[in-house]
């Protein structure tokens, strides 16, 4: 018995010493976020989100961005590759499906395209009828590894991230324990077809928005809890600085009203885990080979909150135990309605919030 108990932990401490040795999936580095706010204050807990309205998906899930075209139908782009159209009358319908991809940021152009940042296949468009064509796949002779979400201005150009240009979406748990700037905030030009970088060494680029009057972009670093601006006209045009910062949670899409509101979608409030890693580069390198389901995850509620122009917060949506809407990723408002999307859960959500 004496010689299986010693057998037994000669095993036990040779897989161990494996596990340790084993090359890290990261290249991580130190990290001190500040102390979170908690939900107090502007922040304070609520249960606005108990009474939307949710629409369960019959076709695959995951709609990660909603859109609404010009005749009210709703698009999500789902995990199989699909985007989903939902008519009035509640049926559901594959719009066009992008083969091996994974469409993320959805969004309408002037002449009705819908203009979709897919994770695997760069910035895409689709007509009417769902045919497809690629605008843009690489900045710089640098591949998109992660193209996320975008915005679309006045004059044409797309505003779009690429999330990491080293992680892809399958990894992006990877991407926020390393902590690196490997994100990018671009713009293409489609009078040009050319791609550029506004912005770069972003700790992982997620939503995009506009301002109402397009003298300023933002983009998410979901990796630091906080939203960028790029000042595009003015003074301070080619400069950025930080719009919001210590957010409660992960930002993820950001959408503006255009009416001097921006939707901020927070899928996950901080993880304690997370914030105590990262200060730790070494730990957070044997965590990386960890199996996904034992390293940090979302907590499960749904948020939301509103923004003025300033970048203060006027308003939030809550469902505090996730029960009836999670993992909020996007939030678009139409009229007086506000869409929401999720990278996981099976429906798209909606709720009236005035115009």
């Amino acid at each position: 018995m004496r010689k299986f108990i010693i057998r037994g932990a000669a095993v036990v401490v040779a897989l161990l010493l494996l596990f340790i040795l084993w090359p890290a999936k990261i290249d991580p580095i130190a990290y001190t976020p500040p102390e979170g706010p908690g939900f107090e204050g502007v922040y304070a807990t609520n249960d606005e989100l108990l009474g939307a309205e949710t629409i369960l998906l019959q076709i695959s899930r995951g709609p990660e961005d909603v859109a609404v075209d010009g005749e009210g139908r709703i698009y999500g782009g789902l995990h199989d590759g699909q985007i989903i159209r939902i008519l009035h009358d509640g049926t559901q319908e594959v719009f066009a499906t992008i083969e091996g991809g994974r469409p993320l940021g959805l969004h309408f152009d002037a002449a009705g395209n819908l203009i979709v940042a897919d994770a695997w296949k760069g910035l895409l468009s689709f007509d009417k009828d769902g045919k497809m064509t690629v605008l843009s796949t690489e900045e710089g002779g640098v591949p998109f590894a992660f193209a996320d979400d975008l915005d679309i201005a006045s004059d044409g150009k797309i505003y779009f991230s690429d999330a990491s240009d080293t992680y892809s979406q399958p990894d992006y748990r990877l991407d926020l324990l390393e902590a690196r700037g490997n994100g990018r905030l671009l713009v293409f030009d489609p009078a040009t077809g050319e791609t550029t970088k506004l912005l770069g060494d972003l700790y992982f680029a997620n939503g995009i928005a506009l301002s109402q009057n397009e003298d300023f972009v933002l983009v998410n670093e979901t990796g630091r809890y906080r939203v960028t601006r790029y000042w595009l006209k003015g003074d301070k045009a080619g400069t950025s600085d930080i719009f919001i910062d210590n957010l409660p949670g992960f930002p993820d899409g950001i959408s503006a009203s255009r009416k001097g509101t921006f939707w901020l979608a927070i899928p996950s409030p901080r993880n304690p885990m997370m914030d105590n890693l990262h200060p730790k580069p070494w730990a957070k390198a044997l965590v990386s080979k960890l199996p996904t389901f034992m390293q940090p995850s979302a907590i499960h509620m749904g948020m939301v909150i509103a923004l003025d122009e300033q970048g203060n917060v006027i308003r939030t949506l809550q469902d505090p135990m996730g029960s009836n809407v999670y993992m909020i990723t996007s939030a678009e408002q139409v009229g007086d309605m506000l869409y929401l999307g999720s990278l996981e859960a099976p429906q798209v959500v909606r709720i009236r919030v005035g115009d």
